[in-house]
């Protein structure tokens, strides 16, 4: 297989956040010889979607470039009502429900914290670097689907 080509779908509701963690997933992904494409969606609720669009776009033309793999970042802070245990655990579902169904390498790093300073001291390239952990941890799945001889090319 060439270099992989992996779809960084980032939740912009935290821009700040959202760029310090994608810029932590590209280092990790250009490390290891990696490429990659950024999408964008809202939040975290709207990840799932929109890898589950990339999926099915190839059933519409077979042509199309398959993604080897997929970095899901964002971060959930909690509120005063209950949304935020919503969006963590329908994210979280959405996510282990594509990576089952399809056979996805899925990096995780969607922050859910208790506030500002807890999300930063994960998504800093200079402390946690979640994004760089989401993006090695798709890339090390990448890696365990080619030992199971599960890449079509």
């Amino acid at each position: 297989m060439s270099q992989p080509k992996i779809m960084i779908v980032e939740a912009r509701f935290y821009e700040d956040l959202a760029d310090e963690m994608a810029e932590g997933a590209i280092a990790a992904i250009e490390a290891r010889g990696g490429t990659y494409e950024r999408f964008a969606v809202p939040g975290a609720f709207e990840i799932p979607a929109a890898i589950k669009f990339a999926v099915r776009s190839m059933d519409f033309d077979e042509s199309r470039r398959r993604f080897d793999g997929y970095v899901a970042l964002g971060c959930v802070i909690r509120g005063e009502t209950t949304h935020y245990d919503y969006v963590c655990g329908e994210s979280a579902r959405g996510l282990t429900d594509l990576a089952n169904q399809y056979t996805l390498a899925i990096g995780y790093g969607i922050l859910t914290t208790e506030n500002r300073e807890q999300a930063w001291a994960r998504a800093s390239r200079d402390a946690g670097n979640k994004g760089a952990a989401a993006a090695n941890a798709c890339l090390d799945m990448i890696d365990l689907k080619k030992h199971f001889g599960l890449f079509p090319r």
